[in-house]
C-alpha cells in the first residue's frame, strides 16, 4: 500500500484503486477495513507521510526521497543532455536507484499489469540507452559487466544482446561474442521459432569474416524516443587497439601474521569464494569495529589466493580511520592504483570518472586481487572497484557500506573465549596459557575478545615475562588503568575508539555519549527514547546509525548493546563530556521506563501480593504495550539483567519507594526463571535502602521477597526466619494484604521442611481471606495449595475434593496455578489406582506448564508422569522421565525439588531391580534434604535405602535408616510412618 500510494506521491490513490491492487476482482467483505487498519499503521510508522483525500488516500513527499522519482529525473536530465560523458553518468545514476523488482511477490495481476510491468519497461529503456551512450565512449568492459546477467534476466531483449555481442567482440573476446550470439539465437529459436533481427545476423556475420574490424557505433537518442537508432556510422578502429594493455603483475600485500588465530568460518568463506572462478568481478566487504581484525583477516586470506590472482595483489590503506591523517580521496587511490599496474604518471588523467575508466580498462581480462584498507565511505570506495570477471576485491570498513551493488558481506565480532585463549597461546607460548588457565581465561574475558586488545596484552607478556595471568587480570580490573594498560608500541584500543568517536557528527556523538550512560547493558528502542528523550523513530534512526558503523551491535531487533571495551570508552567519554546532571536525569528517565515496564508486565505474571500506591513515572506516550503474558515473559527475558541495575541506580540515589516496588514487581518472573541469587541480591538492595529510610512497608514487602527467593534456594529456616519478621511488619502496620503474602509463602516454607500442619493452617488463613474477598484467583491457588499437603497426609479424598473446587472456579485465562493442580489431581488419580486418569491430568499439567513459561512447574509435573510410567510397568520410560526434571531442574536452577525427584528415581531404579543406582540417588537426597532440613524428603531417602536388598547395604545400616525414617514420618503424622514401621519389622523379624 505505502509503494502504490509512493508510485503516485502527490496524488490521490483511491480505494477502489487500492482494492484492485491486492485482491483483483476478488476482495473480502473485510477489505476497506483491512485498508482503513494498515493506512494507521503506516500512519504511525510515518508520521505526516499519509493524508486522507475524498476518495482515498495521497502520500505527502518529497519525490527526490523516491528511488522511482529519482530515476525518472535522472532518466530526463540524461536524455536532455547533449554531452555523453555527463550522460552515461546520469544513466548509470538512474539505474543505481533500481534493486529488485517493484512490488515482488504481491501476486495481484491488476497490479502487474497497471503499475510493476510499466515501470520494467522504464528500467529496460534505460538499460538500452544507458549502453549505447556507453558504447559511443568505448565502455566496452563496463557494458559486458552490466549486460551479461541482465540479459540473462529477459533473453528476448535483442538491442541488448546486439550490444552485449557487439562490446565483446570490441573488447577483443571474439570466441566469446560468438558464442553469445548462438545462445541468442538458440533460445528465439525455442521460445519464439524466429531468427535473429536483420542486426543482430549482420554482426554475427561480420565478426565471421573479421575482414573489417568497423562494429556499427549506435548513435545516442536524446529526445525520449525510440531509443534504438535508425542509422548507424562506421568506426574503422582496430581490435588489436582496443585490448586491454599488459601489466606487470606485483604483489604490494603487507606482511602475512604467522598468529593468524579464530576467524576460521569468515577466512573459508573468503577462500571459498576466491578460488571459484565465478565468472564475475568479486567484491568482499569486511566490517567490524577497530580493533577486531578486519585487516588481519584480509591479508592473510589475500596471502592464501595469490596463486589464483597471478596478475597481481594489491594493497592500498584508504586512512578512513588514521590519527592525523584525512581519507584518502578516491582520486589520489586510483592514481596509486593505476601507476601500480603500469600507468606512466603523465598518462594518467585527471578527473576520477576517467581514472575510475582507465583503471578498468587496464583490469580487463586480468585477475587481479585488490585489498582497499581502511575505507571510509562508499563514495571513497566505488571508483576503485574492478569490474573485470575473476578479480577479487577485499574491503575493510568500520562501516557497513551496506548499498556496495553485489558484494559480499562478513561482520566480524569478537573472539569467543577458545579463540582468545589461542591467541594469547600463539603469542605467549601454550605451557604459560595452561598453568594459569583461570587467570587466562579472566584477563580474555576483560579483553571483551577484542584481537587488538589481545594482541596488545600478548605483547606486554612478551617484553615483560615475570608478568603471569594473575597480574594482567588485576591491572585490568582496575577501571581507571584499563586503557592505558591496553596501550604498547603505539597501538591503543582507546586510540581505536576514539578515532570512530571522532569520525561522528555531533547529534551520533551526542547519541553515543549517552548510550554510555545506559542503565544495565542493553537497551532497546523504547528504552533509548526514554533515554534521549526522543521519539522513536528519531531513536531508531540514531540507534542504526551508530550500528552501521560497527560502534553499537544489534543481537536481536531493536535490542541495542556495546562491546564491553566500547562501552567502557563510550562511559569514560560520557563521563568526562556530558553535565552530570543531564546524565542523572537521563538515567532517572530510563530506570523509570523500566519501572513503568516491569509494573505492566508483573500484571500479567499472576496475582499482585499487595495493593499499593505506584510510584508515578515519566511515561513516554510511544512506551511499548504489553498485550499477553507471553509478550510480559520475552520482556523480562529481554530486560532481566538491565533490571538489576535500576534497582541498583534507585537505591544508590535514594529513591527508595521505586527500589522496593521494583524489586517487588519483577520477583515472579526470576523466580519462574529459577534466578533465585540475583533475586535474593536485588531484594537485598532494595531492604536495605528501605531500613535506612526507615519505610516499614517496604522493608516487610522486600522481606517477603527475599524470604521467597531462599525458599526456592532451598534455605527454608532462612526463609522462615524472614517472613515471619515481614509478618510482624505487616501486622503491626495494618498491611491485611502483606499478611496473607507472608502466611502464603510461610505455608510453602514449612511444606518443604515437612511443617505439614504449620503449612495447612497458614493455607487456611489465606484461603479464608480469599473467600471473605471474593479473590477466585487467589482462593484458587490456595485450593490447590491445600490439596497437596492433603496428598502428602495421605488424605486423598480431600486432596480430590479441593482440586474439584478449585477446578470448578477457576478461569478461564487463569492459568498460572493450572499446572501443579492438574498434577496433584494426577498424581492423586495415580497413587489411588486410576492410571488412565493420572496420566490425563499430568500431560494436561505439563503442557499448561510450557503454556505459562515455568521450569519448576514443569519440573514437578515431568517427576509427576515419571511415576505414573513406573506404575505402569514403563520402567526404562519412567526412568528417562526422572532425569528429564532433574535436567530442567538444572538447566533452570530449580533445584527446590531434587530430594523429592532423586528419591522418585530411586524407588523407580529399585523396581527395576537396579538397586546399585537406587542406592546412589536415594543417598543423593539424603544429603541434599539434610543440608536443605527438608525432613519430609529424608524420611523418603532413609525409607528407600533401608528396603534395599542385603548385598547392596548393610543390615544393621539398613535398621539405623528405617528407624530414623520412622520417626520423622511419626513426627510429621504420614502414612509413611506405617510403612517404615513395617518394613523394619519384617527386617528384625529376620534376625
Amino acid at each position: 500500500m505505502l509503494g502504490a500510494l509512493l508510485v503516485d506521491v502527490g496524488k490521490e490513490v483511491t480505494v477502489e484503486r487500492l482494492i484492485d491492487y491486492l485482491w483483483d476482482d476478488d476482495p473480502p467483505r473485510t477489505a476497506r477495513s483491512v485498508i482503513q487498519v494498515q493506512i494507521s499503521h503506516l500512519r504511525r510508522s510515518f508520521p505526516d507521510v499519509i493524508q486522507t483525500t475524498a476518495g482515498g488516500y495521497l502520500a505527502k513527499v518529497d519525490p527526490s526521497k523516491v528511488d522511482l522519482h529519482r530515476f525518472r529525473d535522472l532518466v530526463a536530465r540524461a536524455q536532455s543532455s547533449g554531452d555523453p560523458a555527463e550522460a552515461v553518468v546520469l544513466w548509470n545514476s538512474a539505474l543505481s536507484c533500481w534493486r529488485g523488482q517493484p512490488f515482488s511477490g504481491t501476486g495481484s495481476d491488476h497490479l502487474w499489469y497497471s503499475v510493476c510491468r510499466p515501470l520494467i519497461e522504464e528500467r529496460w529503456a534505460a538499460v538500452t540507452a544507458w549502453a549505447e551512450c556507453a558504447f559511443s565512449l568505448h565502455l566496452y568492459s563496463e557494458i559486458i559487466t552490466r549486460l551479461t546477467p541482465l540479459v540473462r534476466e529477459d533473453p528476448l531483449r535483442e538491442r541488448l544482446h546486439y550490444l552485449l555481442i557487439a562490446a565483446l567482440y570490441r573488447s577483443g573476446q571474439r570466441a566469446s561474442a560468438l558464442t553469445e550470439f548462438h545462445e541468442t539465437r538458440k533460445h528465439l529459436a525455442e521460445e519464439l521459432g524466429v531468427d535473429p533481427s536483420p542486426d543482430v545476423i549482420e554482426l554475427h556475420e561480420r565478426i565471421l569474416k573479421d575482414a573489417d574490424a568497423g562494429i556499427v557505433k549506435p548513435a545516442i537518442s536524446v529526445d525520449g524516443g525510440d531509443l534504438r537508432p535508425d542509422s548507424v556510422s562506421s568506426d574503422t578502429g582496430s581490435i588489436s587497439e582496443e585490448r586491454s594493455p599488459e601489466i606487470v603483475p606485483r604483489n604490494d600485500l603487507p606482511r602475512d601474521i604467522p598468529d593468524f588465530t579464530g576467524r576460521d568460518h569468515a577466512l573459508q568463506e573468503l577462500l571459498d569464494i576466491g578460488r571459484q572462478d565465478t565468472g564475475r568481478s568479486d567484491v568482499f566487504v569486511i566490517t567490524g569495529p577497530g580493533g577486531a581484525g578486519k585487516t588481519t583477516l584480509a591479508v592473510h586470506s589475500a596471502h592464501q589466493l595469490v596463486e589464483h590472482y597471478p596478475d597481481g595483489q594489491l594493497f592500498v590503506d584508504l586512512y578512513g580511520y588514521t590519527v592525523d591523517q584525512k581519507p584518502l580521496e578516491a582520486v589520489a587511490a586510483l592514481g596509486i592504483l593505476l601507476r601500480a599496474v603500469g600507468v606512466e604518471p603523465d598518462a594518467i588523467p585527471d578527473s576520477v570518472d576517467e581514472r575510475s575508466a582507465l583503471w578498468r580498462a587496464m583490469l580487463a581480462g586480468k585477475r587481479v586481487l585488490v585489498v582497499l584498507d581502511n575505507a571510509y565511505s562508499l563514495a571513497q570506495v566505488s571508483p576503485l572497484l574492478s569490474a573485470a570477471p575473476g578479480s577479487l576485491t577485499l574491503v575493510t570498513s568500520r562501516h557497513d557500506l551496506a548499498i556496495v551493488s553485489g558484494a559480499r558481506y562478513i561482520s566480524l565480532g569478537m573472539l569467543d573465549e577458545e579463540s582468545s585463549l589461542q591467541l594469547f597461546s600463539a603469542m605467549v607460548g601454550s605451557d604459560r596459557v595452561k598453568q594459569e588457565s583461570e587467570q587466562a581465561q579472566s584477563v580474555a574475558r576483560l579483553c571483551g575478545g577484542l584481537p587488538l586488545a589481545i594482541r596488545i596484552v600478548g605483547g606486554r607478556m612478551l617484553s615483560r615475562p615475570r608478568w603471569t595471568f594473575a597480574h594482567v587480570d588485576q591491572r585490568l580490573r582496575e577501571h581507571q588503568r584499563r586503557f592505558r594498560e591496553l596501550r604498547v608500541d603505539g597501538q591503543s584500543v582507546e586510540a581505536v575508539f576514539e578515532l570512530s568517536y571522532q569520525s561522528l557528527n555531533e547529534v551520533q556523538q551526542r547519541t553515543f555519549l549517552y548510550i554510555g550512560m545506559m542503565i544495565g547493558s542493553s537497551l532497546d528502542l523504547h528504552g533509548a527514547t526514554a533515554l534521549l528523550e526522543c521519539e522513536p523513530p528519531e531513536a531508531d534512526d540514531l540507534l542504526q546509525e551508530l550500528v552501521s558503523v560497527c560502534l553499537l551491535e544489534e543481537p536481536v531487533v531493536d535490542v541495542y548493546r556495546f562491546h564491553d571495551l566500547i562501552g567502557a570508552y563510550a562511559r569514560q567519554k560520557a563521563l568526562a563530556l556530558l553535565p552530570k546532571d543531564d546524565v542523572e536525569a537521563a538515567r532517572r528517565r530510563m530506570s523509570e521506563h523500566y519501572l513503568d515496564m516491569s509494573q505492566c508486565a508483573a500484571d500479567f505474571m499472576g496475582p499482585r501480593g499487595h495493593n499499593y500506591e505506584r510510584v508515578e513515572t515519566t511515561v513516554s506516550r510511544y512506551r511499548k504495550e504489553l498485550a499477553t503474558r507471553a509478550e510480559a515473559v520475552a520482556w523480562f527475558d529481554v530486560h532481566q539483567e538491565n533490571l538489576v541495575h535500576a534497582v541498583d541506580f534507585f537505591a544508590s540515589s535514594g529513591a527508595g519507594d521505586e527500589s522496593w516496588q521494583l524489586a517487588d514487581a519483577i520477583w515472579r518472573f526470576y523466580a519462574f526463571q529459577g534466578r533465585t541469587e540475583l533475586l535474593i541480591s536485588i531484594q537485598e538492595k532494595a531492604l536495605d535502602i528501605s531500613r535506612a529510610q526507615d519505610n516499614e512497608r517496604g522493608s516487610a514487602i522486600t522481606l517477603i521477597g527475599l524470604g521467597i527467593s531462599h525458599c526456592l534456594a532451598g534455605r527454608f529456616e532462612l526463609s522462615i526466619r524472614l517472613l515471619t519478621d515481614a509478618l510482624d511488619i505487616v501486622t503491626r502496620i495494618g498491611d491485611e494484604r502483606g499478611e496473607v503474602r507472608a502466611y502464603g509463602n510461610l505455608s510453602m516454607a514449612y511444606e518443604r521442611i515437612g511443617r505439614f500442619h504449620d503449612a495447612l493452617s497458614c493455607m487456611w488463613k489465606v484461603l479464608e481471606h480469599a473467600v471473605s474477598v471474593a479473590d477466585r484467583e487467589l482462593e484458587v491457588m490456595q485450593r490447590t495449595n491445600i490439596a497437596l499437603i492433603y496428598q502428602m497426609l495421605g488424605d486423598y479424598p480431600k486432596a480430590v475434593e479441593f482440586c474439584e473446587i478449585a477446578l470448578r472456579i477457576q478461569s478461564d485465562d487463569q492459568s498460572d496455578g493450572g499446572s501443579d493442580l492438574l498434577r496433584i489431581l494426577g498424581e492423586v488419580k495415580v497413587a489411588t489406582g486410576d492410571l488412565d486418569e493420572g496420566f490425563r491430568h499430568l500431560e494436561q499439567s505439563l503442557k499448561t506448564a510450557h503454556l505459562v513459561g515455568s521450569q519448576a512447574q514443569e519440573l514437578y509435573a515431568r517427576n509427576g508422569l515419571a511415576v505414573a510410567l513406573r506404575e505402569s510397568g514403563d520402567l526404562d520410560a519412567a526412568i528417562d522421565a526422572h532425569h528429564a526434571a532433574l535436567e530442567v531442574g538444572e538447566a533452570s536452577a530449580q533445584h527446590s525439588g531434587d530430594a523429592e525427584i532423586l528419591n522418585e528415581l530411586g524407588v523407580t531404579y529399585a523396581r527395576a531391580c537396579r538397586y546399585e543406582e537406587s542406592r546412589d540417588s536415594h543417598v543423593r537426597a539424603l544429603d541434599l534434604a539434610r543440608e536443605r532440613k527438608e525432613r519430609y524428603a529424608e524420611g523418603r531417602a532413609l525409607l528407600g535405602l533401608g528396603t534395599l536388598p542385603p548385598d547392596t547395604i548393610d543390615r544393621e545400616l539398613a535398621i539405623d535408616h528405617l528407624t530414623t525414617a520412622a520417626r520423622i514420618f511419626a513426627d510429621l503424622g504420614v502414612p509413611e510412618a506405617d510403612t517404615a514401621q513395617a518394613e523394619l519389622h519384617h527386617l528384625r523379624g529376620d534376625a
